[in-house]
């Protein structure tokens, strides 16, 4: 189609889609390329170029007295009819015109291609010679190059933008697999090169790309069958129209359905691709598409004027008719024109070659255009680099740095109206030109998925681990593949996919869950529980035997026996065993400063008192033994005050040691996280082990000692020898704490306290049964033998008191 004009425009368009090439014999001229199957969308960019330009002919204020004229191309969809088109446009027709080159462009500025790959093959081929380009779709990040393409120009966004933006869209709706086809052409793979790059970005892991030409059958097939297998249920698909609707012939021959198709701006809106099968497959779809045209006038130009003024078949011209047969058929259809998109690219890009030629012309209002001024392409060129107007429907134009347009998007999803038609409804958009927080507006709710379901498809390669676990990675696999691993003890984490487990502070511990850090319990010998309950039920039963034993001695103190077993230091005796079994209280609770220093202190100076008695009693009986024999009177070296001062003297060596271990270094509360993880033992900390080991040691000295004394008098002539039940008594004591020491430094936790209370309540036990059971037992049981006579036994002197 054509008009000549004082300026020209040309314009290139894929009108056909499908191109039969004829046989080629060196012996005769090649016939013309045979096109058909006709794309009535790139057949609406042709029409709304022409709008465009009778628009701009009637004009009073732009190109006043100028005529712009028109030469449009059907590339047929194909990069080798580009080639041919491009060099009509820049020489002329080549059947008609016999003519060599004029060196002066036929056209001043190029509309087209519509797609990335014949749009490279036009630009380059005009580049050298400055022939402005401008796309009103060709999207491919590689002509943004003005090394490469210092001429061309387009109307609509980079991919670079579109391509990032995928990669948002499907991360916003978490899908972490996904499937990516694209065409194997320019447009295609560059696209989706950014698009792969932004997916790793975003953490969106891609299990398959796969690409195909839309004259690669055999490839075509394999795809299908990759996507048939598959386990992700979304497909990012960029890909042209063409090859679009390829995949979808064969996805709806294979009734491959139910994946959820994430599309671009080349096919999420086209027409061509809503067939009576093509919902299935397609249905909920979602993409970013061109804002719809909003252009006065345009529609009632596709529909009626177009047909009335510019495609006229007149009686001189009946070749020209049959010819565009397939065209005229079309001269009814108005079902797409609510959907036009580009169409507003192209009125842009039409209006922008006017304004530059309108300022290269210095046109005004009142003289109109200079037309004896010689308008060359590269004066177009520089004049589009500073266009800036905005058309009748409010749209701004201008070019960036790379002579693109700002990326502004409808994300549309494939919809099934009331009536039962597809409808591409719109439910938000991407405008790059805002902050990059506001850049992306989406309403979840409007959108329906595939299959007509209201609920958000997931496709993951692994479900999300949970609050709790951590991923650990599948040997082998994309990091989107993974196995959800629990949180070991003491670790946590409270996010979803969370990459590792945080460790809690040294207070807390992990809960059941994993997913919270808890106080640590705090565990000591408390009175409540049933172990210190026991243990306190055996003090106290320990104590209550003591006062009977002593009211019961007290009650027969006049008897000879309480008398010949020195009653004073016996109930000197028995009031520091009721202190030994008292003193175990000391150590259930929750251990305090105080407490820590007074249960050591007491235990070591109760036990002294006690052993020393003991140890004053043993002597006594070697005392009166060796008092009985002739010529010896050594009871006056030991007698009642003497045993006071020594009972008091070894007493007071264990206090001593006490105040120094209290004053350099003394027991205190301490936390121990070491022996449990999960939980604090709150123990009482010796402070200097040296001050421990001394009181304990101190009390084995003496124990030793008492042992050994009464082990050498326990046969002493006596019916009722009290150096036999000492030593027995002491074997007991001695035996207790040498077990204890061990069992003291093995036991964890409130069990090492439980231990050391034992062996108090079983040392004071053995000493009060030993020394006292017998001693009950006659005054009790066996009255008769309470007598000076059987106590003295073979002893003449029975005032002896020992």
């Amino acid at each position: 189609m054509s008009k000549e004009g004082d300026v020209m425009i040309g314009g290139a368009f894929s009108i056909h889609s499908k191109i039969t090439q004829p046989p080629i014999v060196f012996t005769e001229k090649p016939t013309r390329l045979k096109c058909s199957s006709v794309n009535l969308r790139e057949f609406r960019f042709a029409q709304t170029m022409i709008f465009a330009i009778e628009e701009i002919n009637k004009s009073t204020f732009l190109l006043p007295n100028v005529s712009v004229g028109y030469r449009i191309y059907d590339n047929c969809g194909s990069t080798l009819s580009s080639m041919r088109a491009v060099m009509a446009l820049m020489n002329g027709d080549e059947w008609t015109l016999e003519k060599k080159c004029s060196g002066q462009s036929a056209v001043h500025a190029i509309i087209g291609e519509s797609e990335s790959s014949s749009t490279i093959v036009l630009s380059r081929t005009t580049g050298p010679f400055k022939i402005p380009v401008i796309s009103h779709s060709a999207t491919c990040e590689c002509l943004s190059s003005r090394k490469e393409y210092p001429s061309f120009f387009r109307t609509i966004a980079s991919d670079l933008y579109q391509s990032r933006a995928l990669a948002q869209l499907v991360k916003h709706f978490g899908w972490t697999w996904v499937g990516a086809v694209n065409s194997d052409s320019d447009y295609g793979n560059n696209g989706m090169a950014i698009f792969l790059a932004a997916a790793q970005e975003e953490g969106v892991c891609v299990e398959y790309t796969e690409k195909f030409h839309r004259a690669e059958p055999e490839k075509l097939l394999k795809v299908v069958e990759v996507i048939r297998k598959s386990t992700a249920r979304v497909i990012v698909g960029f890909l042209a129209h063409v090859e679009m609707n390829n995949l979808l012939e064969q996805l709806s021959l294979n009734n491959i359905t139910g994946r959820q198709f994430i599309g671009v701006e080349a096919w999420i809106t086209a027409d061509s691709l809503v067939t009576p099968t093509s919902f299935s497959v397609l249905g909920g779809s979602l993409g970013f598409a061109v804002q719809k045209a909003n252009i006065s006038g345009l529609e009632d130009f596709l529909v009626k004027d177009f047909w009335e003024t510019e495609f006229q078949c007149k009686e001189t011209n009946r070749g020209s008719c049959k010819e565009n047969q397939d065209l005229i058929e079309l001269r009814y259809n108005d079902d797409d024109v609510a959907e036009l998109r580009y169409s507003t690219n192209i009125y842009k890009a039409i209006y922008a070659v006017a304004y530059s030629l309108h300022s290269i012309l210095k046109c005004s209002d009142t003289q109109g255009c200079d037309k004896t001024v010689k308008v060359t392409p590269w004066q177009v060129v520089e004049s589009l680099k500073q266009v800036n107007f905005t058309i009748k429907n409010g749209d701004k134009v201008w070019f960036d740095s790379t002579g693109a347009a700002v990326a502004r998007y409808e994300v549309v999803n494939w919809q099934r109206g009331s009536d039962g038609s597809v409808q591409f409804k719109p439910v938000g958009y991407y405008d790059a030109s805002l902050p990059p927080g506001r850049r992306f507006v989406l309403n979840t709710e409007a959108i329906m998925w595939p299959g007509g379901s209201k609920d958000l498809p997931v496709s993951m390669c692994s479900d999300s681990c949970h609050p709790g676990t951590h991923k650990a990675l599948q040997k082998g696999k994309p990091v989107c593949c993974y196995d959800c691993i629990p949180c070991a003890d003491g670790k946590i984490s409270n996010t979803t996919d969370s990459i590792d487990c945080k460790k809690c502070p040294e207070e807390y511990w992990s809960n059941q869950n994993r997913d919270a850090c808890v106080l640590k319990n705090v565990e000591f010998l408390s009175f409540t529980e049933v172990m210190g309950k026991i243990l306190v039920f055996f003090t106290l039963l320990g104590v209550l035997l003591t006062l009977i034993v002593a009211i019961l001695f007290l009650i027969n103190k006049e008897t000879p026996l309480v008398k010949a077993n020195n009653s004073e230091l016996s109930f000197l005796l028995l009031f520091s065993l009721t202190l030994c079994f008292l003193c175990s209280l000391t150590f259930i609770g929750r251990p305090s400063e105080w407490s820590c220093m007074l249960r050591h202190t007491a235990f070591g100076i109760t036990f002294v008192l006690c052993i020393s008695c003991i140890l004053g009693k043993t002597i006594v009986v070697l005392m009166a033994f060796k008092a009985t024999l002739p010529g010896r009177n050594v009871m006056k070296w030991f007698g009642p005050a003497q045993q006071r001062l020594s009972v008091l003297a070894f007493t007071l060596i264990q206090v001593v040691i006490c105040i120094l271990w209290l004053t350099i270094n003394p027991p205190f509360p301490f936390k121990n996280m070491n022996h449990y993880k999960e939980k604090i033992i709150l123990e009482c900390a010796l402070g200097s082990p040296v001050g421990f080991w001394a009181v304990l040691g101190y009390i084995g000295v003496l124990a030793l000692l008492c042992f050994v004394l009464a082990f050498l008098a326990r046969k002493l002539p006596d019916n009722f020898n009290e150096a036999k039940f000492i030593t027995f008594s002491m074997l007991i004591f001695c035996a207790v704490w040498i077990t204890f020491i061990p069992a003291y430094v093995s036991s964890p936790g409130k069990f090492t306290v439980a231990v050391e209370i034992f062996a108090i309540l079983a040392s004071s036990y053995g000493l009060l049964f030993c020394i006292f059971l017998p001693k009950c037992y006659i005054i009790l049981l066996r009255p008769e033998q309470n007598t000076k006579k059987h106590i003295m036994g073979k002893t003449s002197n029975s005032d002896v008191r020992y």
